[in-house]
């Protein structure tokens, strides 16, 4: 029994591992699931063992990067409940870093980003990515309306201008860096959203660090 899960295990990673490369390849709508399988080197018929279809591969390939709202809540509710702020750069920092130094969820960010048309049967998986991009600004927006931070904010900033803007910072940095990894370094991140903030955040000072647990 243990052989046969290890074995079912080694061909449902061998099915991700081929869709992640075909789909960076040819793009999301241009590959079949006869492909992905010739591609694993196994039958149609274990394709749909381990999957309902090619919305439910793309889904589950979607999941092994991606960052689950309630960790990052987690994460940032451990730093400094006077400046939560701190906590929140420091995690979009993470993510950039994070993706300069993972090749697979490079590739796979990439394919989300540049190689993958939402047609009707990927309405579902888009709509999931849709509800995670609104939970993430609105987890922001509640950061950015704490008393103690809304009250830095430049007049006329409301806490959900500050939200989507850095949201869009990080959304736009992301596929800036995957179209061209050679227009800037990823290791200023921490520079660039700190202009951003400074823009903000009237008296923004990145002065102190905040260690996010791993």
């Amino acid at each position: 029994m243990r052989r046969t899960k290890e074995e079912a295990d080694n061909t449902r990673t061998a099915i991700l591992t081929a869709a992640q490369l075909l789909f960076l390849k040819k793009g999301v709508s241009h590959t079949s699931l006869e492909q992905i399988a010739r591609q694993a080197g196994v039958t149609r018929g274990a394709v749909y063992w381990h999957f309902q279809n090619k919305a439910h591969l793309f889904h589950e390939m979607l999941n092994q990067v991606r960052l689950p709202t309630e960790q990052m809540a987690k994460q940032i509710s451990q730093c400094d409940p006077h400046n939560p702020i701190m906590g929140l750069r420091q995690l979009c920092i993470e993510v950039l870093l994070t993706v300069g130094r993972d090749e697979r969820k490079r590739h796979i960010l990439t394919i989300l980003q540049r190689r993958c048309e939402f047609t009707d049967d990927l309405r579902e998986a888009e709509e999931r990515h849709e509800a995670f991009i609104n939970e993430f600004i609105d987890l922001c927006e509640q950061l950015f309306s704490q008393p103690t931070t809304a009250a830095r904010l430049y007049a006329g900033v409301t806490p959900r201008m500050a939200a989507i803007s850095l949201h869009s910072m990080l959304l736009g940095l992301l596929s800036n860096w995957l179209r061209d990894p050679a227009l800037f370094d990823v290791t200023l991140a921490g520079s660039m959203f700190d202009g951003l903030l400074r823009g903000i955040i009237a008296d923004w000072e990145p002065s102190t660090t905040c260690n996010l647990p791993t």
